[in-house]
């Protein structure tokens, strides 16, 4: 299978990133968003992120960002990449449209951190075209990508989305359609634990990330890295591990749940565990 126009649904800090790297590879990708103005976002974070890198040898930026285009629907493509927000309903109707306007030969990826792929193929005619498609943020530095099969995913589906990958410079890891796969099946629990030890008193934010930066060698520590992630998302992310698995020790800690509702969802709100300029 040839990639070579993606369409890219979702244009917040995971899909404006896909989009970059994407386009960086030489693809021709359109950007999708229904939120008025988040394309605009998108763009402009995405010019930033390519400046510096290009001080570092990367890509020129305007050579990349000439690559993407903003559309105001669903458009036919090779490929769509989903990335908008960690609903299952709101995914699946994505799903949906997208089987109804991309050729039938396309694939349907979903970026999703934990929503089951095989429920998202379910909704489609081509469930053996169904595949996850797990970047990591910031998309442009991190270089792993889990790949995740549903019962229905081919194997030549599979295989294209891991070559795919590695064309895009990154490591792909295959993963078994679980509730939050592998990385957010270990991921949550250490991140919900980290907001159990703020919640209990038994220290401060900034001591609980030191001693997880320092101690086991993390290049950031958990509660500064649920911000970085969303604790909405995060608490999405953990509630579907608890529903899927059964086990408690995935639901989200109170204090999470008292964030998100006070609006405190992050770096993407200004204020989560830590306040942000």
């Amino acid at each position: 299978m040839r990639f070579e126009h993606v369409l890219v649904v979702g244009a917040g800090q995971m899909g404006g990133g896909i989009a970059q790297v994407v386009a960086t590879s030489g693809r021709r990708v359109s950007l999708h968003d229904a939120v008025p103005g988040a394309t605009d976002r998108a763009f402009a974070t995405m010019r930033t992120s390519l400046v510096r890198l290009a001080e570092k040898g990367g890509a020129d930026p305007d050579e990349a960002l000439g690559r993407v285009s903003a559309v105001d629907d669903l458009v036919a493509a090779d490929l769509m990449i989903e990335a908008v927000v960690e609903d299952a309903k709101e995914k699946e109707d994505l799903f949906r449209r997208a089987d109804e306007t991309l050729p039938p030969a396309a694939v349907l990826a979903s970026n999703t951190s934990s929503i089951p792929i095989t429920s998202l193929a379910a909704v489609t005619s081509r469930p053996d075209r169904v595949v996850g498609m797990h970047f990591f943020n910031p998309v442009p530095v991190l270089k792993l990508v889990e790949v995740v099969r549903a019962v229905q995913t081919s194997d030549e589906t599979a295989a294209a989305i891991v070559e795919l990958a590695k064309d895009l410079g990154k490591v792909p890891a295959e993963a078994r359609d679980f509730p939050g796969f592998v990385s957010n099946r270990i991921l949550m629990p250490f991140l919900n634990e980290a907001a159990y030890a703020l919640l209990e008193g038994v220290a401060e934010p900034e001591a609980i990330d030191t001693i997880a930066t320092l101690g086991f060698a993390h290049p950031m520590g958990p509660l500064a890295l649920a911000d970085l992630i969303g604790l909405d998302t995060c608490v999405a992310i953990m509630e579907v591990l608890h529903e899927g698995l059964g086990d408690p020790k995935y639901a989200p800690c109170p204090l999470l749940r008292q964030y998100v509702a006070a609006g405190r969802l992050g770096r993407k709100s200004g204020r989560g565990f830590y306040e942000y300029g």
